[in-house]
């Protein structure tokens, strides 16, 4: 029987629901991880620290994609519980059209602009031309990989979750074959991962628009345009802490390869690259929870049903607690191997990874409130709560502490930053969590 908006979400429900927005974002996460593993053991740690290199550059783009795709299905989501569903489609047809026009423009600024970008990250010789292939490809298939993440927030709330999977599975299929041709038969290198990566975006990014441009079973389909400039600019404002969270992790992620390559060099970049491919896929569980369940709670704030978004808090923050448990149990028993898979070739580079990557997985235990808690807040259209959430977390927090702890504690200083950032943001979480569980208790 197909789960509706309007439903009342026990547990079983609610995990029905977000499960396949869960293996969804698993699969997509795993786009970057395949090409790391195939680079990795075929290409060597110069080819493997090149494709990191660029990426927090590909993702910095991307948040746009991220933003409007989460900020507008809200709006949407909301519209639809408010009854009024031409009116949805017409924002939902803008917010696609704007989105596409806009993500080719900045496609073409990132193919001529990336090779400069690479050097200002000090990259030179092989890892400069290893990481400038890698990024122009990137940028070619960069507008299909932003509707890809824009579609799959509004396949839910179209009420049609598991063609967001389907699509996902289906990308991430063709993108693991043609990595293996290119890269392990052909020997291709960073040119094979990217072209593979990019043939699963296209996939993913163009099927949904032909999908949604005729007639089909969800709510939401194309229509004649219609501009609201308001809509838009709210979209953004309430997708800001998507857009914080994707474009300042980027920020970071450059910064943390600026100080790794200044303590550990080379080694550094690609001991970090392999444990933020452990972090995609725990985070990608969150992030896959957080995107399944914000339709939800935005159409009963559209409805006014304050039962309803209260049984969410409860269910939600009971869920990540136990998830976040296991996640860091799993994380630290399965270290060994899980390293081992990636650069077992090179026994110092693994001990710095495997050490490394101990303390990272610390974090796990916590940041599901955090990425939850600032969804949460843009699904109830409050985007300046969530984009302050958005703001500490992946900003402000994570610069002081890895500008501070090297400082203190060296190369281990590094992997606990994140571990500070997340503890100091989940007292900010707890606090306008609380609140807002007061607020559904007296008005329920």
């Amino acid at each position: 029987m197909q789960i509706r908006l309007s439903d009342h979400f026990t547990y079983q429900r609610l995990i029905r629901f977000v499960l396949p927005s869960i293996v969804m974002m698993i699969c997509t996460s795993m786009y970057s991880i395949v090409d790391g593993l195939f680079v990795s053991n075929y290409a060597g740690k110069t080819a493997f620290a090149a494709i990191n290199l660029v990426f927090p550059v590909s993702m910095g783009v991307a948040a746009i994609g991220f933003m409007i795709g989460s900020g507008g299905s809200a709006i949407v989501a909301k519209t639809l519980g408010e009854k009024k569903e031409e009116k949805a489609n017409e924002y939902f047809s803008m917010l696609i059209y704007t989105s596409l026009i806009l993500s080719i423009v900045l496609s073409v600024i990132g193919f001529f602009s990336i090779e400069h970008i690479c050097r200002a990250f000090g990259a030179s010789g092989e890892l400069l031309k290893h990481s400038s292939t890698y990024g122009r490809i990137m940028f070619i298939s960069q507008p299909a990989f932003m509707m890809q993440t824009i579609f799959y927030n509004f396949f839910i709330t179209a009420e049609k979750p598991s063609y967001s999977l389907r699509l996902s599975l289906t990308s991430g299929l063709i993108n693991i074959v043609f990595d293996y041709l290119l890269i392990g038969v052909l020997n291709y290198g960073v040119a094979g991962a990217a072209i593979a990566t990019a043939m699963g975006e296209f996939v993913g990014g163009l099927f949904p628009l032909f999908y949604f441009s005729r007639k089909n079973s969800s709510r939401l389909r194309l229509v004649k345009p219609v501009f609201y400039p308001k809509v838009l600019l709210y979209t953004c404002l309430n997708g800001s802490s998507e857009f914080m969270t994707n474009a300042s992790s980027s920020v970071v992620n450059m910064l943390y390869n600026h100080q790794l390559m200044k303590i550990a060099g080379e080694n550094g970049v690609a001991a970090y690259g392999v444990i933020m491919y452990a972090n995609f896929i725990f985070s990608a569980i969150y992030l896959g929870y957080s995107m399944g369940s914000a339709p939800i709670t935005s159409y009963h704030y559209g409805a006014g049903n304050h039962s309803e978004l209260k049984n969410m808090l409860r269910k939600s923050l009971s869920l990540l607690a136990i998830t976040g448990c296991a996640l860091t149990v799993i994380s630290e028993l399965f270290a060994y191997p899980l390293i081992h898979i990636f650069v077992g070739y090179d026994n110092d580079l693994f001990l710095m990874t495997l050490g490394g990557f101990r303390l990272y997985a610390l974090s796990f235990l916590i940041n599901g409130v955090n990425i939850w808690a600032s969804s949460f807040f843009t699904a109830l259209n409050n985007g300046l709560v969530s984009g302050l959430i958005a703001f500490l977390r992946t900003l402000l927090f994570q610069i002081g502490s890895i500008m501070i702890l090297p400082l203190l504690l060296g190369l281990n200083g590094i992997w606990l930053s994140v571990v500070t950032a997340e503890l100091l943001t989940l007292i900010i979480s707890t606090y306008f969590l609380r609140s807002r569980r007061k607020q559904y208790h007296y008005a329920s």
